[in-house]
């Protein structure tokens, strides 16, 4: 086309190119300082005045409840799964998501429920509370504002799971999850709420903390929650954040983490912890691809409904405890979306089958049988049997 082109046309096409690409380097250069003030919401935490709390007595304050959350049936997994779900707020208007918002709720029932809440529906009645997230753009910045949504959002959190707690915990084993915010958050509710507790203690099968950055010094085997250090282990801990080795150094910046007060502060030289989910293990060695049960896209799945898996897809290796992954294949396994939708957890789980075999593999450990077994009904009524002598043969 450029070459139809002579004189000075030409040159104001030459002219016109390299100012479109100099405006498209810069907004991929600075791309994040644009969208996180477009979802600045440009007034102070302190003057806030956040969406109405929901009340977790109700069900429509759960994304996912079981159908008779108080009274397990006979046909329901043998566990319970306290699951913290992602960050689908992206804000502007709010520092806490409205835990109704439609764009958002939306998004959590369509690809953050079934690629990570999905991993677990096989062991466990799945409890999954809405809550006044912090913002995407709460994530983007390490103001005092931003940290004081996700230390506000830990208040809808502790008091849903209180609410399981009382209300359906029963005596049942159980699991927590989290994947990134809702990570951060139960890795709060462990320390707080589970580790003074004997009794929750006792019952806990493992906590999963996706794509979390924690340290590891908190996670110690001296620890009463160590490290996971064997696939059969139980009331032990799997956390994990993948990074490359371009993105390791600004995580390192940007990662926060709780303090002894309750505050989030920075991770500084702490060092991550890296549970491999290939292994199940906090080791430093390459897991090959051949030991990856699965990845998925689980996207739009009806919940129950549990998605083809891509077996081999990647090999991952904990490296300065952050996750190394080899890039998938599968074009479904890729990030998608506009620049806030990437920086949210991807829409799809790389580690889809390979969360759900360790559940199964350390719940079955706790039961001391396999999570699947069918188990005899239980007996409702009595049967009067009637003595009947014996006549010995001759």
């Amino acid at each position: 086309m450029l070459s139809a082109l002579k004189g000075p046309r030409l040159w104001i096409a030459l002219v016109a190119v390299l100012l479109l690409a100099v405006v498209l380097a810069g907004l991929l250069a600075f791309r994040v300082d644009i969208l996180r003030t477009s979802l600045d919401p440009r007034v102070p935490f302190q003057t806030y005045q956040p969406p109405r709390a929901p009340d977790y007595g109700q069900s429509r304050a759960w994304a996912l409840l079981p159908a008779a959350p108080e009274r397990p049936r006979i046909d329901d997994p043998p566990a319970d799964v306290f699951f913290v779900h992602p960050t689908t707020y992206d804000g502007g208007e709010h520092w806490n998501a409205p835990f109704r918002d439609g764009r958002s709720a939306r998004l959590l029932e369509d690809v953050m429920l079934p690629n990570y809440a999905g991993s677990f529906a096989r062991v466990g009645r799945v409890f999954a509370p809405r809550y006044r997230q912090a913002s995407l753009y709460a994530q983007l910045t390490l103001r005092d504002d931003a940290r004081d949504a996700r230390v506000f959002a830990y208040g809808d959190v502790l008091a849903a799971f209180r609410q399981w707690k009382a209300r359906y915990g029963g005596q049942r084993p159980f699991i927590l999850a989290g994947v990134e915010q809702g990570g951060l958050l139960a890795s709060r509710l462990l320390a707080e709420e589970i580790v003074p507790d004997a009794a929750l203690r006792k019952r806990l099968t493992a906590v999963y903390l996706i794509e979390t950055v924690v340290p590891a010094e908190a996670y110690a085997p001296t620890a009463q929650i160590p490290a996971c250090s064997k696939r059969q282990q139980t009331g032990c801990l799997l956390a994990w954040r993948t990074a490359s080795a371009v993105e390791r150094a600004g995580l390192r910046d940007r990662a926060l983490t709780w303090g002894p007060s309750g505050a989030l502060v920075n991770l500084g030289e702490g060092v991550p912890l890296c549970v491999n989910p290939l292994s199940g293990a906090a080791e430093t060695t390459l897991v090959p691809a051949r030991a990856n049960v699965g990845a998925a896209n689980a996207t739009r799945l009806d919940w129950g409904d549990r998605p083809a898996l891509v077996a081999r897809a990647v090999e991952a290796q904990c490296v300065e405890g952050f996750l190394a992954v080899s890039r998938p294949k599968a074009r479904s396994l890729r990030p998608t979306g506009g620049w806030a939708d990437r920086l949210k957890a991807t829409p799809f789980n790389l580690f889809y089958g390979d969360i759900e075999a360790d559940a199964e593999a350390r719940m079955s450990s706790k039961l001391g049988r396999p999570v699947n077994a069918i188990l005899a009904p239980p007996i409702t009524r009595s049967i009067s049997v009637r003595t009947v002598p014996v006549r010995p043969i001759d």
